[in-house]
């Protein structure tokens, strides 16, 4: 099978029809065997009816996954890929703000042109300025720049995987939006980006609020952490607890040595115990010891992980 195409949804039922029309007039036109997989992400409208009667229209085509509850993108993704067939991935939104007819130029870029993973950019946006467009620049200078990859438009639904790419990547939690900085993680290196139309919205309102910003900047520390230090806890905790216990160590040697060269000099001295700067240097040499001991738990923990061990071969001969 030529394309799989991975559609999370949420309360989308005036748009289904016409995206799957949409889709199959792409597919006919280029001869492109595929599949459609729609993820109900526990829609309270009466998108899974939709569905089924698409399926009933399309039974080898259409394919469906139901939510009991809304779960979120980053697992309607998930069990997306784990379904798919097909030698290319696509996803997409389902509110018709994607646009089918960029799927045969990607489809040729992965195919033809070798990328592990094409991303859509949309420079020219048709949402909220304040709300979506100038949010959303920042957080793209920001996840540019901590992951290294150079894409404008890192959240854009409407992407492009080699299979191989979506076999070897968990998306969990919130991390839809750096699907290409976990993919680099994995190995796969060569991530491209094509500019796409962006359409605006046909039926009804945007399920996203500014709060994904919050948890996006959080998702993207904490995957920067776990990709850096996720096998090596040591290395972040242990020497930063070495270094806050060197300075509180170094700190309380300054203390009582300033202590006992007034004695000797007959100068006027305070009980060690007076200083401020005798509390703070024992708080630090604590706190560095506190971290040294997380960073040897963390290593017996990821000692003993079952993932440990686990690589991205290529091949073998």
């Amino acid at each position: 099978m030529d394309i799989s195409i991975v559609i999370p949804l949420y309360n989308e039922e005036e748009s289904l029809p016409e995206l799957f029309d949409w889709i199959e007039r792409v597919m006919q036109a280029n001869g492109f065997s595929h599949e459609i997989i729609f993820v109900n992400d526990g829609s309270t409208d009466r998108s899974w009816q939709v569905i089924e009667q698409l399926k009933t229209k399309s039974p080898e085509i259409v394919h469906g996954i139901k939510f009991r509850r809304n779960y979120g993108k980053s697992p309607a993704l998930y069990c997306g890929f784990e379904q798919a067939q097909g030698d290319v991935i696509i996803t997409m939104d389902a509110d018709l703000q994607d646009s089918p007819d960029e799927i045969p130029e990607l489809y040729q870029m992965i195919t033809e042109e070798g990328y592990d993973l094409v991303s859509g950019w949309k420079k020219v946006r048709h949402d909220n300025v304040l709300m979506k467009n100038i949010p959303s620049k920042i957080f793209n200078f920001t996840t540019r720049h901590i992951s290294g990859l150079k894409l404008h438009d890192m959240n854009c639904g409407l992407k492009a995987y080699r299979r191989e790419v979506v076999r070897n990547i968990e998306v969990y939690g919130d991390m839809h939006r750096y699907i290409p900085y976990l993919a680099k993680n994995a190995g796969f290196t060569k991530i491209g980006e094509k500019v796409v139309h962006h359409q605006a919205r046909k039926y009804g309102k945007s399920k996203f609020g500014l709060d994904r910003f919050v948890h996006g900047y959080l998702d993207l520390i904490t995957l920067w952490f776990l990709s850096t230090f996720g096998v090596k806890p040591m290395h972040f905790f242990g020497l930063l607890g070495s270094l806050m216990f060197i300075l509180g160590f170094i700190a309380v040697i300054v203390v009582g040595a300033t202590k006992l060269y007034n004695m000797y000099h007959g100068m006027p001295y305070r009980l060690v115990t007076d200083s401020p700067y005798f509390y703070l240097s024992l708080t630090s040499m604590i706190i560095g010891t506190q971290l040294f001991v997380g960073g040897f738990l963390g290593e017996l923990i990821s000692r003993n992980s079952s993932e440990r061990n686990k690589y991205q071969i290529e091949k073998t001969i």
